[in-house]
């Protein structure tokens, strides 16, 4: 397809017109012409002699000369115009978000109370279905992983290869790395790895676990101050059944020691513009990962790329050739 980036310079076409019909008549360089009293004395003469036919055949090449000279005009004004061939849209598939999924292997994550099709399920087989579908749904950002217990691993470095971080994460299993909970380790590890990404486009963190901060060498206080300066958004998702509590020998209910720290979590979301997500079954974790997924959208949808080429290259190649024919034209008469 062709178009036009200036399409009113069109309007130069009609220029010359303008300019005939509108603009002033220039006086002669010399004043006004003598009068010559036997001027028709002349005229006659020269019909009679038969140059009658010579006066005609200069009239038609005067009006040859103009016409040429203008369609020569008519081509720049439509180089001006700056024709392009556009080709076909083409999605843009390289850019994107870097998201790190910080996820906890420690052995709490072993409890077996989420369920899936009606089977039992512990917390991090549970976590890497939901994991597994919201990576799919992200084709044009890039993953990294890190997985964490006692110690933080970066085990998958940010990229595209999604199946490399799949089967990373299907290949682990709980208690990998330590039986104790360094989320503070494990966030700073993270914030260090999108650190290293040069480029501007978002960083987010998806931090999960069931526990707290229990082990490392940070304490939570000073991993809020480290992310909140950090341009990095975190989403936290807090893993937990709803019936995550123990019977005391009177038979009440109390809350479980060591268990999940939602403030904690809350907190940490709120210093870097995040959100926090409790996940109690299966179908929770999976709404998290679709709402995560809404509130990061795709940066590629929408956006599209056409390839244009200048064409103005030969409306005015064609008018320069038509200006050297006229010179070459003038210069014959006048030999």
């Amino acid at each position: 397809m062709i178009i036009l980036a200036y399409p009113w310079a069109l309007l130069l076409v009609f220029a010359p017109f303008i300019i005939y019909f509108f603009a002033p008549a220039a006086k002669g360089m010399h004043g006004d012409a003598l009068r010559v009293p036997f001027l028709k004395d002349i005229a006659r003469i020269n019909i009679l002699s038969g140059s009658l036919w010579s006066r005609r055949v200069s009239a038609v090449n005067s009006r040859s000369f103009w016409w040429l000279l203008y369609v020569a005009w008519c081509l720049l004004s439509l180089a001006a115009s700056r024709p392009q061939l556009v080709g076909e849209p083409i999605r843009i598939n390289n850019y994107g978000h870097d998201i790190l999924l910080v996820t906890d292997i420690s052995v709490s994550m072993l409890e077996p109370d989420f369920s899936y099709q009606r089977q039992r399920l512990d917390r991090l087989t549970a976590v890497k279905l939901a994991a597994d579908s919201f990576i799919k749904q992200r084709p044009n950002d890039r993953i990294g992983l890190i997985l964490f217990g006692t110690n933080a691993y970066l085990q998958s470095p940010i990229t595209f290869d999604k199946q490399a971080v799949l089967e990373t994460l299907w290949a682990t299993d709980a208690g990998m790395a330590g039986r104790s909970t360094a989320i503070g380790d494990a966030v700073v590890l993270g914030l260090k790895t999108l650190r290293q990404q040069k480029h501007n486009k978002p960083k987010i963190m998806i931090l999960l676990t069931d526990g707290e901060n229990n082990d490392g060498s940070l304490s939570m206080p000073e991993v809020f101050k480290l992310a909140h300066d950090e341009n990095v958004k975190i989403y936290t998702i807090g893993v937990s059944s709803e019936n995550q509590m123990v019977n005391s020998f009177f038979g009440i209910k109390l809350p479980q020691v060591g268990g999940l720290d939602e403030q904690s979590l809350q907190r940490l979301a709120a210093e870097t513009r995040g959100r926090y997500f409790r996940a109690s079954n299966t179908g929770d974790l999976q709404r998290i990962y679709h709402d995560i997924d809404q509130l990061e959208p795709d940066l590629n949808q929408d956006q599209y790329i056409q390839e244009k080429r200048d064409l103005f290259v030969y409306p005015t190649a064609g008018a320069l050739l038509l200006i050297l024919l006229i010179l070459g034209l003038q210069r014959r008469k006048y030999k």
